[in-house]
């Protein structure tokens, strides 16, 4: 078992109690188990640091503890750990966007994630208005292939309350199921793929082991 001085088992006290104050969105049986598992584990370092003595000093736990980042960066591992867990169980768009928001604050891998589901359901919930406005506005909710002049054309999918200059419609009224099809696809296809890669962030545990 290994021992500590006061001031070394001051500063372990502290870096706990700034990462519980950090741990947002968690019970407190969860917040206990996590900090009880933490002390574990700096405990266990310690007594491979210090395995003839027995002894932990200063040093030794400001080693610990500097191999396990800052309070507050651990703690925001933690928090985006736990919205990344909450997302896989809801499998709401809005829950998996919360959290892959969080998780882009940390790394370039989650921004990535962010900003290609954020595509993903952009382009979903396009669909999905075109198909349930064109009962309402039938002259300009489609698909449309719309002259640009000197290029030969464009196509794009224009969803307004104007006219469409020029324009001519592709799927006309088989925008509307082809629309609503193809806008779930692209939500549920978003988020599965979004949840895979949540899952593959979160395969390693948090807590760091040695």
């Amino acid at each position: 078992m290994t021992t500590m001085a006061g001031d070394a088992q001051q500063r372990i006290d502290a870096y706990l109690a700034k990462l519980r104050g950090q741990l947002r969105g968690f019970d407190d049986a969860e917040v206990r188990e996590l900090v009880d598992e933490l002390r574990s584990h700096i405990a266990d370092k310690l007594a491979l640091s210090e395995p003839t003595t027995g002894a932990a000093n200063v040093a030794a736990v400001d080693a610990a503890l500097a191999a396990l980042g800052t309070a507050e960066e651990l703690a925001s591992q933690y928090v985006t750990d736990n919205l990344l867990a909450r997302a896989e169980v809801s499998r709401s768009p809005l829950q998996i966007l919360k959290s892959l928001f969080r998780w882009a604050s940390l790394s370039i891998a989650g921004f990535c994630v962010l900003f290609g589901s954020l595509i993903g359901y952009l382009a979903g919930i396009v669909f999905l208005l075109c198909a349930l406005l064109k009962p309402f506005h039938p002259h300009t909710a489609g698909l449309w292939i719309i002259p640009d002049g000197a290029v030969d054309v464009e196509i794009s999918l224009r969803l307004g309350f104007g006219s469409i200059p020029a324009g001519r419609e592709v799927l006309g009224w088989w925008i509307v199921p082809l629309g609503l099809v193809a806008g779930f696809g692209l939500v549920m296809l978003t988020s599965r793929c979004a949840l895979w890669c949540a899952r593959r962030y979160r395969r390693p545990s948090v807590l760091p082991r040695g």
